[in-house]
């Protein structure tokens, strides 16, 4: 599945400031419909990303009924990012083929 979206860049002011920018609602509602098929635990969901030039590995992290894409240091530091900047996302979430069951034997 891959998905195209644009949006801030926002701060989280935790105990270890990080950097995210949130998935639009529209396309979280498509990212839901698949995540039981995609997510390795805890709600988080693999993905790659593009931003510019930058391709990326991280996992989406669940926030109300929405996902925020973590930005790494690396990330921003490559693109030029800081909070409040606007980005264009390119974002693919990898499908996985789900193994064929086997019938129970007898």
């Amino acid at each position: 599945m891959e998905l195209i979206f644009s949006g801030p860049v926002i701060e989280w002011r935790g105990p270890s400031p990080y950097y995210f920018v949130p998935v639009p609602d529209e396309e979280s509602a498509d990212i839901r419909e698949v995540a039981a098929m995609v997510t390795y635990g805890w709600g988080v969901i693999p993905v790659e990303a593009r931003i510019g030039e930058v391709v990326f590995r991280t996992s989406l992290f669940p926030k109300d009924s929405g996902y925020l894409l973590p930005l790494k240091a690396s990330v921003r530091k490559q693109s030029g990012l800081a909070a409040g900047d606007d980005v264009t996302v390119r974002m693919t979430v990898a499908l996985h083929e789900q193994p064929p069951r086997q019938a129970p034997q007898s």
